[in-house]
């Protein structure tokens, strides 16, 4: 299950990071704007998994 979520986190990010460059792009404030917000989704989600792992161990 932590694989998955950590794939999840990376994913999120990296969509994150595209959108907002394709926000910026085409001057779209709003996509940019979600753009960063999935950007920090995954870095949220990533955090967490880290905790946890931090705690297994």
């Amino acid at each position: 299950m932590a694989r998955n979520q950590k794939a999840k986190a990376k994913m999120e990010q990296a969509r994150g990071k595209a959108k907002e460059a394709a926000g910026r792009a085409v001057d779209d404030e709003r996509m940019t704007a979600e753009g960063r917000t999935e950007q920090a989704k995954g870095d949220a989600r990533q955090a967490k998994e880290k905790g946890k792992d931090t705690f297994r161990h």
